[in-house]
């Protein structure tokens, strides 16, 4: 399970579906920002050097963790206010997200929640940069929102 902080969404079911996806010895968390055009855009364009809108955006705290058992010893410096390893934060465009679930003929909570998976998928080390890659990452977001009945129609 993922503790997700977040001010305008519950993704609890989100979290609790990452169960058995990650192995750790103590809990994970993760935060979650919704933000407008322009603070995504700044972001990107900050931290990525691309001046444009995107749907989302990923800062994993921890670096090569793909596959790995998450040991509280091994990340002292990345632990949260509850002892727990905190592995990043997201930022989605509420914008966007609402454009593409319109685009791909589903609800925007199934959208917001596919971002927010996507961008977990990235905190805990996968990638889509080929396509072996692509399609794990893929097949992980989509078993987690199969978890909790969001999967694509």
């Amino acid at each position: 399970m993922i503790n997700i902080f977040c001010e305008d969404y519950d993704f609890t079911a989100l979290g609790a579906a990452f169960e058995g996806e990650v192995e750790s010895d103590c809990p994970l968390s993760a935060e979650i920002i919704i933000v407008d055009e322009e603070y995504i855009r700044t972001l990107n364009r900050e931290q990525r050097n691309i001046d444009s809108v995107t749907d989302v955006l990923s800062f994993p705290s921890l670096d090569n963790i793909r596959g790995k058992k998450l040991l509280k010893s091994e990340h002292p410096a990345d632990l949260d206010e509850e002892g727990g390893i905190f592995l990043g934060s997201i930022a989605i465009c509420q914008k966007r997200a609402k454009e593409q679930a319109e685009e791909y003929g589903h609800s925007v909570e199934r959208e917001i929640n596919y971002l927010a998976a996507h961008g977990l998928c990235h905190l805990l080390g996968y990638d889509h940069m080929t396509d072996g890659d692509k399609l794990e990452m893929r097949e992980k977001e989509e078993k987690i929102l199969k978890k909790i009945n969001l999967e694509r129609a």
